[in-house]
């Protein structure tokens, strides 16, 4: 089926409105003085739907159980990642007028503007894929789309294991750590897993407990029978309508919550979280980028400078409420492990810093100096 028969029947289904149904696909043959089969109009209806409000040629890339995430740099060059690193996939999107219409068309899925006045875009499709896109001519080369696609089945520590992320006797400090209701970060940078092991790690949570989760984008999906999830929202066109992480939060502390959870500390959110962790909510978690576990103080002293609170307040509540640090990284395989467990202590004049519990080397997590601690942490009543 020639690119240029698509074509001639989605101008003809475009210029009169309405979905690609079967008999719409039909007529429209028809008008173009061709008669298909059956089986071969199907064809056609399904490559129409995929194009007119499904992502296109990009669609049997995201439904891939493996994809994680699929990146167009031009209509010529689409790469993905199936856990194994990027690679480029013998996919076309025609010219550049059509990837800026799909990114326009998806953005108008998620309900969000995408033109020249707005030329950049982030948001949540309908199935939770996550879309990234930014318009030529600002993408110098090529409009430029991202898809984060999430998992379809919540990881297990143990699945966790099986991939090499860590081994087992790690795996069981870690539940330790939650089922003592340890306060704990996950840091790493983008796409090193840390949703995977924080949603791995909510699965440990006895039951009994309330888990309440605040996120800008559904993604946490944790094996639990009681968890409420809240989602942030930006203003609409005329500016208003907007529900911040930060309000979120705040709501949340009033949901009887036995567990806090915040997907992603990007910014203001960070005191909040910090307060409601030194006003008896034990157990409370989130996810931060930094290159290093060794690098979270002052990345979260940076967002809570930009939320109006000062060095020492920031690492007072720091210190007091937060006691680790789990850190992921990417081999250049593409697979995602744990690099390190660190706790957090202060040192002097307050200012807290990181000290290691595990430490990688290799294949191989060897315990550090804070272990003892750890593990004092861990069994104390």
């Amino acid at each position: 089926m020639t690119g240029m028969l698509v074509d001639r029947v989605r101008s003809r289904l475009l210029s009169t409105g309405g979905d690609a149904t079967p008999g719409r696909v039909a007529a429209a043959l028809r008008d173009e003085g061709l008669v298909l089969g059956d089986d071969a109009v199907l064809d056609l209806v399904r490559l129409l739907r995929q194009e007119l409000v499904g992502l296109g040629p990009l669609e049997p890339l995201v439904l891939d159980p493996t994809t994680t995430d699929v990146l167009v740099n031009a209509p010529d060059a689409v790469w993905v990642d199936r856990g194994r690193g990027l690679e480029r996939v013998d996919v076309r999107l025609g010219t550049e007028a059509d990837v800026r219409r799909l990114a326009q068309r998806l953005a108008a899925t998620a309900g969000r503007r995408l033109d020249d006045a707005a030329p950049h875009v982030d948001a949540q499709l309908p199935g939770g894929v996550r879309f990234h896109a930014v318009l030529a001519p600002v993408a110098v080369d090529s409009t430029v789309i991202s898809l984060r696609v999430p998992s379809r089945q919540a990881l297990t520590l143990e699945a966790m294991v099986q991939r090499g992320t860590m081994d087992d006797e790690t795996a069981a400090l870690l539940r330790d750590m939650v089922r003592a209701r340890l306060a704990f970060l996950v840091s790493g940078g983008t796409g090193s897993g840390k949703t995977t092991l924080l949603s791995a790690l909510l699965g440990a949570v006895p039951h009994t407990d309330r888990i309440v989760v605040v996120e800008d984008s559904t993604e946490l999906a944790p094996a639990h029978p009681h968890v409420v999830r809240l989602q942030s929202r930006l203003a609409n066109v005329e500016g208003s309508g907007a529900v911040s992480s930060r309000d979120l939060v705040r709501q949340a502390l009033r949901m009887r919550p036995d567990r806090l959870i915040v997907g992603e500390v990007r910014g203001a959110e960070v005191v909040d979280l910090l307060a409601a962790m030194n006003t008896g909510h034990e157990g409370g978690a989130g996810t931060v980028h930094a290159n290093a576990a060794e690098d979270v103080p002052a990345r979260l002293e940076a967002l809570g400078l930009m939320a109006g609170l000062d060095r020492p307040a920031l690492h007072a509540l720091l210190g007091a409420g937060v006691d680790a640090v789990m850190h992921l990284g990417r081999r250049p395989t593409g697979q995602r492990v744990l690099t390190g467990l660190h706790l957090l202590e202060p040192g002097e004049g307050g200012v807290v810093h990181t000290v290691p519990a595990l430490q990688r080397c290799g294949d191989e997590l060897i315990r550090g100096t804070a272990f003892a601690e750890l593990r004092h942490r861990i069994d104390r009543p």
